[in-house]
C-alpha cells in the first residue's frame, strides 16, 4: 500500500469519521498465578473506535520557509552525516556476523554505557527518523537508508534464528535473563521498543514489505518468549522502564491482524499505572516521567482498537493532570526526569535538570492521539505551546544537535549532544522530532479541515484541492489561507482561536465575517469555497507574566504562546564549539559562580514597564543587581548563552 494511502501510523485501518462513543468490550483478566497461552489467545472482542479527526499523510503537507522548515533542514543534514553500519555494529556481532564498521560512542558504546543496556536504541530512532523524513520530503536518500537498515536487520534476524534482534553487549542472552526473573541492570525492553517502532515506521512511511516481515518475526519471538510468565511475573517485569511496548504490539495487531499481538499489548499494560489513572487518581509523585508517558500512549492506542473505556479514562486523565497541574511554562515537566509533588513546584523550578526533551516528544504524541478522538482547542493550544517552547527550542540552530534537559536554573544554558559521542535518549527522539513538523498542522474531519497551527505550509486535501497558509507567526499574530481548487468545494474550515488571544477576527476575501471572543475554541466557517478564496485570521498577541503554580512571586514571561527568556550573555562559558560534553556543562558552566540580574516589583507592573527592543518578540525590562536591565527574547531562539526563564521577584 502506498504511503499516502496509509497516512500516519495512527490511521491504519480506521478510516471512518464519526462518533467516539462506542460500548466498551469486556476485557479478559488473568489471575496472578495464571499463565498465558500463546497458541490460544484470549477472546479480546475488539470494537475499534472511529475517530472524529484524522491526520493528513506526511506527504500531503509541505512546509514553506520558516523556523520549522529550517530546523528540519538542519536535522536532515545530521541524519545524512551518520553511518548506519556503525549503528548496526553490535546487531551484527550478536547475530554472529562480521560488523562492517566500528560502533559509535556514548550510549552506543558498551565499555562506557554497558550498565544501562541502551545499545541499539539509536538505530531504532534513526530508522524511524529516516522513515519520517522520507514521508515528509520524498527525499530518496532517506528511503535508501531505511531500506538498507531493514535489510541488515533481516540478515541479523535470519542468522540469529530466534526472531530477536538486539545490540546488547551481553548478546541476545540478556533477554533470557530478563524473562527468567533473575536480577539484571538496565532497560532492555525500552531499547527493544525503539527497534520495534523503527520497523513499524519503515513499513508505514516507506512502504517497505520487508520491514513488516522482520517486525512480525520479532513480535512472534516476544509472544513465545513471554508466554511462560505468570501475570504476577509479567507485572513485576513491567516495573522496569519498557517504553511503549503495549503501543507497538497494538500497532502490529492492526497491521497483521494477529490476535496474539493484541493480547500481548494488553499484557504489556502496567496495571500499577493503569488502574489508578483509569479511576482519576494521581499517583505520579516520584515516578520516572518518561517511563510512564509511553505506557499511557499505549493505553490510548488500545482504546482506539478495542473501545475499552478504562484505557481512554486513564490516558485522558493523565494528560489533563500533567498538562494542567504538573507543567512548567514551556509545557514540559519534571526534575531530574521524575514527577514531583504539585505542592513543591518552587523547590524544583530552578533545577538545571528539568524538562527532559524525551518527555515532550511523548506528550505531543499523546496530545495528538487525544485530539483525534476529541478535537479540542485545548489539545491544540498545548501542542502549540510545547512545539515552540520545547521541541523547536531543543535544537542547536547552528549544528542541528539537540538537548537532553532544558532547565530553568537562572544562568543555565542549553547543552547539546555531540554528533557521534552522546546518543542520549533525547538524541534519538530528537532525530524524530524535527522530521515530523508537518504532521499536526491540519487534521481532517467529516467534510471539514481543522487548522491547528500557524505554520507556513501547503496541505493537499484531495487531487486538485489545496490550501496554502502564509504567515510570519509568531512574529505577527496573523495568518492567511488561500484555496486552490479545480472546482467549487463545500467544506467546513475550523480555525483555532487560541487561548492566548482574547479576540480573533476573520475575513474572507477581504470582508469581515466573524469576530470571536471565545478563546480556546474553533471558529467554524462553512461555505462553498472557490479557487483563490482567501481566509485571514487576525489574533491579539500580548505580553503576560505567568506565575509558577503555587508561587505568585515566581513568574515567566510570554508573548502570545511564546516563552520569552532573559538573554544573559556568555560569561564563564567556553568558546562556542567547545560545549558539547556533559563534563563541560556541569564543570565549566553550572559550577562557575554567576549572578543573574534581579527583577523587582509586581508582575503587572513589570509587564507595563517592558519596552520593545527593536527585534520581533524582544523586550527590555528594568533590573537590578548584576545589570540594570534585562533583554527578553523568544526562548526557542536562544543558543550558546546563559538564560533565565523564571524570575523570583524581589
Amino acid at each position: 500500500m502506498a504511503q499516502d494511502q496509509i497516512g500516519l501510523s495512527r490511521r491504519g485501518l480506521l478510516k471512518g469519521i464519526g462518533s467516539v462513543g462506542l460500548a466498551a468490550a469486556s476485557p479478559r483478566t488473568f489471575a496472578a498465578s495464571e499463565t498465558y497461552s500463546a497458541e490460544q489467545p484470549p477472546d479480546t472482542s475488539p470494537s475499534p473506535v472511529t475517530r472524529i479527526a484524522t491526520p493528513f499523510a506526511l506527504g500531503d503537507v509541505d512546509l514553506l520557509d520558516g523556523p520549522f522548515l529550517r530546523a528540519r533542514t538542519k536535522s536532515q543534514g545530521y541524519l545524512l552525516s551518520l553511518q548506519p553500519d556503525r549503528m548496526l555494529h553490535t546487531f551484527r556481532v550478536n547475530a554472529g556476523l562480521q560488523p562492517k564498521a566500528e560502533v559509535y560512542g556514548g550510549w552506543e558504546s558498551a565499555p562506557t554505557w554497558a550498565d544501562i543496556h541502551c545499545q541499539g536504541h539509536t538505530l531504532g530512532h534513526y530508522l524511524s527518523a529516516c522513515s519520517l523524513m522520507y514521508g515528509a520530503t520524498r527525499d530518496e536518500r532517506f528511503k535508501q537508508r531505511a531500506d538498507y537498515i531493514v535489510n541488515e536487520l533481516r540478515d541479523c534476524q535470519v542468522a540469529g534464528e530466534t526472531g530477536l534482534v538486539s545490540a546488547f553487549p551481553e548478546g541476545n542472552g540478556l533477554m533470557a535473563t530478563v524473562l527468567s526473573g533473575k536480577k539484571y541492570t538496565g532497560v532492555p525492553w525500552y531499547t527493544l521498543h525503539k527497534v520495534y517502532a523503527g520497523l513499524r515506521d519503515a513499513r508505514v512511511y516507506t512502504d517497505n514489505p520487508v520491514a513488516l516481515e522482520v517486525l512480525i518475526k520479532f513480535c512472534d519471538w516476544a509472544v513465545t518468549a513471554t508466554a511462560p510468565l505468570t501475570e504476577e511475573q509479567f507485572q513485576k517485569m513491567l516495573e522496569v522502564e519498557h517504553g511503549g511496548m503495549n503501543e507497538v504490539f497494538a500497532d502490529a495487531y492492526e497491521m497483521a491482524g494477529d490476535a496474539r499481538y493484541l493480547a500481548l499489548a494488553k499484557r504489556f499494560c502496567h496495571q500499577a499505572i493503569l488502574e489508578p489513572l483509569s479511576k482519576s487518581r494521581d499517583h505520579l509523585d516520584g515516578l520516572h516521567a518518561n517511563t510512564q508517558i509511553p505506557k499511557v500512549i499505549g493505553f490510548n492506542r488500545l482504546y482506539q482498537l478495542t473501545g475499552e473505556k478504562n484505557y481512554l479514562a486513564a490516558s485522558a486523565f493523565f494528560w489533563k493532570t500533567v498538562v494542567m497541574t504538573r507543567s512548567f511554562v514551556n509545557g514540559n515537566h519534571g526534575d531530574e526526569e521524575h514527577f514531583f509533588s504539585v505542592a513543591n513546584f518552587s523547590e524544583h523550578v530552578f533545577s538545571a535538570k528539568a524538562s527532559e526533551t524525551c518527555c515532550e516528544y511523548n506528550m505531543l504524541k499523546l496530545t495528538r492521539m487525544l485530539f483525534e478522538l476529541n478535537p479540542s482547542a485545548l489539545h491544540a493550544d498545548f501542542y502549540e505551546r510545547a512545539l515552540y517552547n520545547d521541541i523547536l527550542a531543543s535544537q542547536d540552530p547552528d549544528t542541528g544537535m539537540v538537548t537532553y534537559f532544558q532547565g530553568n536554573r537562572p544562568g543555565y544554558m542549553k547543552l547539546y549532544c555531540t554528533p557521534t559521542d552522546s546518543f542520549w535518549c533525547c538524541t534519538g527522539t530528537g532525530m524524530e522530532n524535527h522530521a515530523k513538523y508537518n504532521d499536526s498542522i491540519y487534521f481532517r474531519g467529516a467534510d471539514s479541515i481543522y487548522v491547528n497551527l500557524f505554520i507556513p505550509s501547503v496541505v493537499r486535501l484531495r487531487p486538485g484541492v489545496s490550501l496554502t497558509q502564509t504567515t510570519q507567526f509568531p512574529e505577527a499574530g496573523t495568518t492567511k489561507l488561500q484555496w486552490k481548487t479545480d472546482r467549487p468545494i463545500e467544506m467546513t474550515v475550523y480555525l483555532r482561536h487560541p487561548h492566548w488571544s482574547h479576540v480573533a477576527k476573520v475575513k474572507v476575501n477581504g470582508k469581515s465575517i466573524v469576530e470571536s471572543t471565545q478563546a480556546s475554541s474553533y471558529i467554524e466557517l462553512k461555505r462553498v469555497w472557490k479557487n483563490d478564496d482567501v481566509i485571514e485570521l487576525d489574533m491579539v498577541m500580548e505580553l503576560r507574566a505567568v506565575p509558577l503554580p503555587g508561587s505568585e512571586r515566581i513568574v515567566a514571561f510570554v508573548y502570545g504562546p511564546i516563552v520569552l527568556a532573559g538573554a544573559l550573555g556568555s560569561e564563564g562559558i567556553p568558546p562556542h564549539g567547545d560545549l558539547n560534553a556533559n563534563e563541560r556543562l556541569y564543570g565549566s558552566v553550572l559550577n562557575t559562580p554567576f549572578a543573574p540580574p534581579m527583577l523587582r516589583g509586581e508582575p503587572a507592573t513589570l509587564v507595563q514597564q517592558a519596552k520593545p527592543a527593536g527585534s520581533p518578540l524582544t523586550f527590555t525590562l528594568p533590573a537590578s543587581g548584576s545589570a540594570d536591565s534585562v533583554t527578553l527574547m523568544p526562548y526557542y531562539k536562544i543558543a550558546h548563552e546563559r538564560y533565565a526563564t523564571y524570575w523570583k521577584l524581589t
